[in-house]
């Protein structure tokens, strides 16, 4: 009798010092177990969090233009932000570059030029990918990113019109990328593929800027309702300039 309770005893003694748990899949864990799960879980919590905030920090674009328009390098971010739009970030910059102009309308024209400067930086770094690395990184890239019929229909445009099609490509639905790809595999003169991306780049944020300035807080609602007209009607302003002074490109 004596025996049995002394067992008894020994073994619930055992049982709460270990802590026996058992998991929804049946099996046993000690204490030690348990709190490696309760740490992973909280790395986990932690990763799904980060991941929130920068999916966040994109629906609330008014967040980071009031952080790049508090900081002392708001005009250096802009521009690094361009850069990469520009070589694969498949996001439009203007989510993030037209409330950071109505913040800082004093520096309007300098965000335009600041955003133009990274964009053709990364053209470059685009039209050298084309020119040297296409057949191993260009490839992998077109792939990765889904633009195979993209940039079939592009060769094809960019084989008759050149300089035009480059010019046009800030207003069609193709992705700038593929323009820079096409023209380095294709080796256009880079000096006239810059010229086109500049006038073409210049019209979409220079006129972002010039929106800004005429209606300040309705610029976002405008931009997203009117951007492709407004871009093939100052597109065809420039033709005009062009083809009026004869210039054969």
């Amino acid at each position: 009798m004596f025996g049995r309770i002394s067992l008894a005893t020994h073994l619930q003694t055992y049982s709460t010092r270990v802590r026996l748990t058992v998991n929804p899949r049946g099996f046993v864990m000690n204490s030690h177990s348990s709190e490696t799960t309760a740490d992973e879980s909280a790395v986990a919590s932690n990763n799904d969090q980060q991941v929130t905030r920068f999916r966040d920090a994109w629906q609330r674009p008014g967040d980071w233009a009031r952080q790049l328009a508090d900081s002392p390098l708001g005009l250096w971010s802009i521009g690094i932000a361009s850069f990469f739009e520009t070589i694969i970030v498949p996001i439009p910059i203007e989510v993030i570059l037209i409330p950071y102009m109505l913040a800082r309308r004093d520096l309007l024209w300098r965000i335009a030029l600041v955003t133009t400067l990274g964009c053709l930086i990364g053209a470059v770094v685009g039209y050298g990918l084309g020119y040297f690395l296409y057949d191993t990184l260009g490839q992998q890239l077109v792939a990765a990113m889904g633009w195979e019929q993209d940039f079939q229909r592009f060769q094809t445009w960019f084989d008759n019109d050149g300089f035009w099609a480059v010019l046009a490509i800030g207003v069609v639905p193709i992705p700038f990328q593929v323009a820079m790809l096409a023209a380095g595999v294709a080796g256009y003169p880079i000096l006239l593929f810059l010229l086109a991306a500049t006038i073409a780049r210049g019209i979409r944020y220079f006129g972002l800027a010039l929106l800004v300035a005429l209606v300040g807080d309705q610029a976002v609602s405008l931009w997203k309702r009117h951007k492709t007209p407004v871009g093939i009607g100052l597109l065809l302003i420039v033709s005009g300039v062009v083809a009026i002074n004869g210039v054969a490109l």
